[in-house]
């Protein structure tokens, strides 16, 4: 199953993302989860659960899901400065 996930801030690291998408209850499954289980970020295996994922980063969940980390769709935060 291919899905996308849509940022609220300027990342989302893999233990959170795991957590969002169900596959671990708690953070400190992470670990125990990223040993067990093969998950790709942009093509390569991934072991740190604090691995920081941008928009773009694509994570491979062997038997779950593909996701692509999306940017955020509303209105732009940062106010420019003259």
């Amino acid at each position: 199953m291919s899905e996308t996930f849509e940022l609220r801030e300027e990342f989302i690291t893999l233990g959170q993302l795991l957590k969002f998408l169900g596959q671990i209850q708690t953070g400190g499954e992470a670990r125990t989860f990223l040993a067990e289980i093969r998950v790709r970020v942009n093509g390569e295996r991934e072991a740190r659960r604090g691995r920081k994922l941008y928009a773009g980063d694509v994570v491979e969940i062997p038997g779950e899901s593909v996701v692509t980390i999306a940017a955020p769709s509303g209105p732009a935060t940062a106010a420019s400065t003259s």
